[in-house]
């Protein structure tokens, strides 16, 4: 594994390269940024893969939703459609992706859901079709550098945070360390609720020596209740087998092990699409267990899961999901207070 990061790393010396030219372009403002009057929110990271930015922006939306008209835009990662979609009821995962679609059923008819890959193009489009929109939560948009949000978020993961990783392929992050320098605020996300005082300095002096000066806050994911899918009064086994198709599913199988007795994780890569064979090898499984066992499942690969393809298989088996929310384990509500004054601006 390391002789093959070492043979990438020209590759990462060239992807490098051609990311910095392409922010000091926008730095120096040769390519144009746009800002807009209604407030715009940022949220982003500088790596592939999850550091928490659906539950970060579903507690913005928590946060804001009070007194603000808000539309989330996304890019909606995995969908097969292209260009811009607004979301409606008869949307899915492949139309404008699984989170995007999350957003859409978490909070239907209190906020509005549209996926673009260029933001710059689909905010005027927004402001045309939802005039009353006066708050634009944007997901995942570090590096679509075409909008200049009124407050950037930057999230970068405990597990593995920015300034100890690399630019791809070496590494995962998707621009050099410097980028931070754009955050606003920088948030520690998926820490350990234990974590220490002493450690919090010690990341925030690590952080603070990249990207100077910035708020930084920490927080922790807080799981729920399981819900059973389709609302039905099924109890969860003390035994269950888990599903999940998210960048990280060793946190969700480590706090399964602590609640429940884990008889075997059905793993998927990330934003992946279940097919009915996949489901049907799944039950074969259940049944062969010959005993009541639950399936345990994330939000986000539920809105996958419920695909009117599916549904007629998954209902004949006790699923369930598991909901998940952003908690700041200090200093929250200096954060809000942030938030809701940039807003005001």
């Amino acid at each position: 594994m390391l002789l093959l990061r070492i043979l990438l790393f020209p590759f990462t010396l060239l992807y490098d390269g051609v990311t910095r030219f392409r922010n000091h372009l926008y730095n120096i403002g040769y390519t144009r940024s746009f800002q807009f009057e209604i407030p715009v929110i940022g949220v982003g990271n500088l790596n592939v893969g999850g550091s928490g930015k659906t539950p970060m922006i579903e507690y913005l939306v928590r946060l804001l939703i009070s007194g603000n008209h808000i539309t989330v835009l996304s890019r909606g990662y995995g969908r097969l459609t292209k260009g811009l979609r607004f979301a409606r009821d008869n949307d899915s995962a492949l139309t404008i992706g699984d989170e995007p679609l999350q957003f859409f059923k978490s909070f239907k008819g209190k906020v509005n859901v549209v996926v673009c890959e260029d933001r710059a193009f689909a905010i005027p489009n927004i402001l045309y079709e939802l005039p009353q929109t006066d708050l634009i939560l944007m997901d995942d948009s570090f590096q679509h550098r075409s909008v200049n949000p009124k407050l950037n978020i930057l999230l970068t993961e405990y597990a593995s945070p920015f300034y100890k990783d690399y630019v791809m392929p070496f590494g995962k992050l998707r621009e050099a360390r410097i980028g931070s320098t754009r955050a606003d605020v920088i948030i520690v996300t998926k820490c350990d609720s234990k974590i220490s005082d002493s450690e919090m300095n010690d990341i925030t002096y690590s952080i603070s020596r990249i990207a100077g000066n910035k708020p930084i806050f920490f927080t922790s994911i807080e799981y729920g209740i399981p819900v059973s899918f389709f609302g039905t009064s099924r109890l969860l086994s003390k035994d269950v087998i888990l599903v999940s198709g998210i960048s990280n599913h060793i946190t969700f199988e480590a706090y399964a092990q602590t609640k429940y007795n884990v008889m075997k994780h059905f793993c998927y890569k990330d934003h992946h699409q279940y097919h009915k064979d996949q489901l049907l090898n799944i039950r074969k499984f259940l049944l062969g267990l010959g005993k009541p066992v639950s399936i345990l499942t994330t939000e986000k690969d539920m809105v996958r899961l419920v695909d009117p393809e599916l549904v007629e298989i998954i209902k004949e088996m006790p699923w369930f999901h598991l909901p998940i929310e952003t908690v700041f384990l200090k200093d929250g509500s200096e954060f809000d207070k942030l938030v809701t004054q940039a807003i005001k601006v």
